[in-house]
């Protein structure tokens, strides 16, 4: 598929969410809809590093771009519902235990400032020896071989996972990880139910194509990361200053995580065409 009808479809999306936005100002109002804008703001924007860590995934696997879109999708559908157990669990220890956001806070932070420390090599793990896929084993052994698109198949009345469910597995838990920084961060912007759970199914429903930009384009955008990292500082100290009684309104949050965001992919683009990539 080009570049140009993969971003056709992530923007898609985008106007739908947009629209949907619209629709929550009119009967919701402008703070719901500001909540709704600022919490798919910062999904979208941090779901790139987990992008980024599915394209190693499928590298390391050497996953075939039509089975990678199967997996996507599994994925995508799985995250639907894990979030909204995390999301109504979330909320509910907020409300009983206002003080968890700033743990949250604090846990942001610490992750952002990780982000930024990271190393490259950091980033080279053998995820075929990775404890996700040894816990797997321990419930269902797993094939050494790529079955076509099949998650299972039956040898001599032993069922097999393959290694196409075994990513899948592993995706699924890095996302449930990925899910302790991003719910925690849109916390910073509003605690509803509705608006933290539809913000974040909007962002996810344009994930899969989000994903094929990333993979065609990861080499221009090699400062992303770090505006990721920047970006869950940011919210982390948010959710932290809450304690001294400092709020930072959501419309002066959404234009400094669109800022930094937008600075990062500047910043990627303009060292890109001065050589410093090469």
């Amino acid at each position: 598929m080009s570049t140009k009808k993969i971003l056709s479809r992530f923007l898609f999306w985008v106007a739908a969410a947009m629209i949907f936005n619209i629709g929550i100002y009119l009967f919701m109002g402008q703070v719901k809809a500001l909540e709704f804008l600022g919490g798919y703001v910062i999904e979208q924007s941090l779901s790139m590093d987990n992008l980024f860590l599915f394209l190693i995934i499928f590298s390391s696997f050497g996953v075939k771009v039509e089975y990678q879109r199967r997996i996507l999708n599994y994925g995508i559908f799985g995250a639907i519902i894990l979030r909204l157990i995390f999301i109504i669990l979330g909320v509910a220890i907020v409300d009983k235990f206002h003080w968890i956001l700033y743990v949250f806070g604090i846990v942001l932070i610490i992750s952002g400032i990780k982000m930024i420390l990271k190393k490259e090599e950091d980033n080279q793990i053998d995820f075929k020896e990775s404890k996700l896929i040894r816990v797997l084993n321990k419930i269902i052994p797993v094939k050494n071989n790529i079955e076509g698109e099949k998650f299972f198949v039956k040898e001599k009345g032993i069922l097999y996972a393959t290694p196409l469910f075994a990513i899948l597995f592993f995706i699924e838990g890095s996302d449930i990880l990925f899910a302790i920084d991003s719910i925690p961060a849109i916390f910073s912007i509003s605690t509803d139910t509705f608006i933290v759970y539809s913000s974040n199914i909007f962002a996810i429903l344009g994930l899969r194509n989000l994903y094929f930009l990333l993979e065609k384009l990861q080499e221009s955008f090699k400062y992303v990361k770090y505006g990721v990292a920047v970006i869950l500082t940011f919210t982390g100290i948010k959710l932290s200053i809450l304690f001294f009684h400092i709020e930072i309104s959501i419309l002066i949050s959404i234009l400094a995580i669109v800022g930094i965001l937008a600075i990062s992919i500047l910043a990627s683009v303009f060292t890109k065409e001065n050589g410093a990539f090469e």
